[in-house]
């Protein structure tokens, strides 16, 4: 089976043997397009050139043919296409802001509480809908055009030749989507003036959505009659890799964007979750649901350092022959205290939800070394995240246990300040590529490879290393989550003037 996770600068295939074993992975990027400020972008046929390129590559790697395969999609990704299904438009990012004066729009002609009862989901710039209304006003002619919108999953699914289909989990975040019925909404669909033919068909994660035309098979090495299976919408994919199937449980997803994903078994639509800025989304596994805890800039933020600051920390790490990143962290090893960072360089994730916000590093002195700022960068983004843990707290969501994934999930120091700063147990996994292997056990159950997810989860996912809080650091942060907590509301006015 193999587990294709598209994600925002990059794609991965990874290729497992029913035992969970990886037998080939292959990956590829592909750049952002910032055309005017607040505009995040991927070129679709460049997108789709990666993609399709490590799904060749991978299974061309892997000593057993491939015989099922889905897909882990960035939540929000979206494309116009014609009544051909070709592109008319750039697909637009979640990270792209210019829908604003169409939420507020949304949120003087439809309510925020009544979308958020419908949808699970709090109206912010993250989702098609406004930016789909953005086009309308904006971009007439490729509006015009438009016969429907896809997500990614629908798009690699489309292209591979087997329809285009999307899940429960990833129509959620389109804002258009009733995760009680889980159906498409006709209340907000005939508001935003679209019908349901505007979106693909939903159907639960693990559904075989076709046999893959045998041309595409033998161009991309796959197994004849190998099939596509719907996956999911990736922070969901990524806790389903990570074992997140009962309540109590998160995984923790540190990308380019880190995202905290606890799962419980009946919807939670309450004030307080909407307060906090919290949706709530269908799960990958069946019967459940999550919620999403995230901030924007989490790995970008230290990829911005090594990008614009680290040529000496580059240098170093080739010389050595091990990653720049490895250089870096050990740098915050040898750091103090004392240099907190704003993680806002793409407006703040939640419980803010400002896209207005900006970045912002505070508590600079002539004596601040490298070590300091690295550190620095690692802790705030930690300490952004306790907010958010704290804000789930008070909706009724409790986690006691955080399991890692992403690159974040390599690095122990980063796990363990984790656990100081959360005061929860964190784990790291045996498999960290936790939504490619959660679309492989998809895929692997509609192939009857496992009897349940229930069996495929129990027999794949393995515990790596478990991280608890220790009792002198957990104290000394949290005096310093009491100073950072007031940071965005002490600076969120000059910020926005800037």
């Amino acid at each position: 089976m193999m587990g294709v996770d598209i994600g925002t600068t990059g794609t991965k295939a990874v290729v497992f043997s029913e035992e969970g074993q990886i037998l080939s992975t292959a990956y590829q990027e592909y750049p952002l397009l910032h055309r005017k400020p607040g505009w995040v972008e991927w070129e679709p046929e460049a997108a789709w050139r990666a993609v399709e390129e490590v799904v060749g590559q991978a299974s061309r790697g892997s000593p057993e043919p491939v015989k099922g395969l889905g897909f882990s999609a960035p939540g929000e990704a979206f494309t116009p296409v014609d009544e051909r299904d070709r592109p008319v438009y750039n697909t637009i990012l979640a990270l792209d802001t210019r829908s604003l004066e169409q939420v507020r729009w949304w949120e003087d002609n439809f309510g925020r509480e009544e979308i958020f009862r419908i949808t699970g989901q709090p109206l912010s710039t993250l989702y098609p809908i406004p930016k789909i209304q953005w086009l309308k006003e904006n971009e007439p002619e490729a509006f015009g055009k438009a016969r429907r919108y896809l997500l990614w999953e629908e798009m690699a699914l489309l292209r591979l030749g087997v329809g285009a289909v999307t899940d429960y989990s990833l129509a959620s975040r389109t804002l258009a989507f009733d995760i009680v019925e889980k159906r498409w909404s006709e209340a907000i669909l005939e508001r935003a003036g679209l019908g349901e033919e505007s979106f693909a068909p939903a159907v639960a994660s693990g559904t075989i959505v076709g046999e893959i035309p045998r041309g595409v098979c033998e161009r991309l090495s796959l197994a004849r009659g190998a099939v596509g299976v719907t996956g999911g919408f990736d922070q969901c994919t990524a806790s389903l890799g990570a074992g997140v199937v009962a309540s109590g449980v998160a995984s923790d997803g540190t990308g380019t964007v880190e995202c905290i994903t606890p799962g419980f078994e009946k919807p939670v639509l309450t004030r307080e979750l909407l307060a906090g800025n919290h949706p709530c989304c269908p799960h990958t596994y069946p019967g459940m649901y999550v919620s999403l805890a995230f901030s924007l800039t989490a790995g970008s933020l230290l990829r911005w350092y090594r990008d614009l600051f680290g040529g000496e920390e580059i240098r170093e790490a080739q010389r050595r022959g091990v990653d720049a990143y490895d250089v870096l962290i050990e740098k915050a090893r040898e750091g103090r205290s004392g240099v907190l960072f704003l993680p806002h360089l793409v407006g703040s994730g939640t419980p803010w939800m400002d896209s207005r916000s900006k970045g912002a590093m505070v508590g600079l002195s002539l004596s601040t070394t490298p070590g300091d700022i690295i550190r620095g960068i690692l802790e705030s983004v930690t300490l952004e995240m306790k907010l958010n843990l704290d804000s789930m707290e008070k909706a009724g969501i409790r986690v006691e246990e955080l399991r890692c994934t992403g690159g974040g999930a390599r690095s122990a120091f980063w796990l363990q300040l984790k656990a100081d700063v959360w005061g929860k147990r964190v784990c790291s996994l045996k498999a960290t590529e936790g939504g490619c292997l959660a679309c492989a056990m998809l895929a692997g159950v509609a192939l009857g490879v496992y009897s349940s997810l229930k069996e495929a989860t129990t027999q794949l996912i393995r515990l790596d290393r478990t991280f608890e809080p220790r009792p002198q650091e957990r104290q000394r942060y949290q005096e310093l989550y009491e100073k950072y907590s007031q940071l965005y509301p002490t600076l969120a006015g000059l910020l926005h003037q800037i």
